[in-house]
């Protein structure tokens, strides 16, 4: 999983999996967790920059430099 687009079609298809009972809840959880801990992650780096005052480049959030950012 490369950005948070691909997470998120990933756990539909774990929502729909456990819908279907195709995937074990204890699965789905351990999945879900997991994906948890992979955006609170994101979100203190977010967190962290707006402290220092900066503009964080996230590719995971399908970040890329702004024409600024790429002079520097």
């Amino acid at each position: 999983m490369k950005n948070v687009i691909e997470l998120r079609k990933e756990l539909c298809s774990v929502f729909d999996e456990l819908r279907d009972k195709t995937l074990r809840p204890q699965v789905a959880k351990e999945l879900v967790n997991t994906a948890g801990k992979i955006i609170n992650s994101v979100k203190l780096e977010l967190e962290y920059a707006g402290l220092r005052k900066e503009v964080p480049v996230i590719d995971f959030l399908g970040g890329e430099k702004t024409p600024i950012e790429r002079s520097k």
